[in-house]
């Protein structure tokens, strides 16, 4: 049995890293600039949710995950993107998708919304870690 040296295991956990990271990053801005072009159906949204003043949280919470999103896929300023797309998933999770409170109709899309936001923050977490690491 050969053993693979450690310099290439640790370029190829490099690589997957960076990897995983880009396509969090992405996927996270791309799911602000859905809510973007939608807008007024985010701050409807929002407002069904109780948020307060829907008109400007819904448009600044969307620019704040598109920006974290794109610092998380280019590592810039990664503690305040992890920091800042933590904290957005944490809050929209909670609040926005808390569907043990839904109406039966809605339930099942608020919970699949939920647990899509979970595992987007397992993520973040990771490399909220990371980022603090260095």
């Amino acid at each position: 049995m050969t053993e693979e040296p450690k310099s290439a295991s640790t370029a190829e956990h490099r690589t997957l890293s960076r990897l995983g990271r880009v396509a969090l990053g992405v996927g996270l801005a791309m799911q602000a600039s859905e809510d973007f072009r939608d807008m007024d159906d985010t701050i409807e949204y929002a407002e069904s949710a109780g948020v307060p003043l829907p008109d400007l949280a819904a448009p600044f919470a969307s620019g704040m995950m598109l920006t974290a999103g794109l610092g998380i896929a280019l590592w810039r300023l990664p503690r305040v993107a992890t920091g800042a797309a933590a904290s957005f998933l944490i809050v929209v999770t909670a609040t926005m998708h808390d569907f043990w409170n839904a109406d039966p109709d809605d339930a099942s899309g608020e919970r699949l919304a939920f647990f899509g936001n979970l595992a987007m923050l397992g993520g973040v977490l990771v490399f909220l870690r990371r980022a603090y690491k260095r």
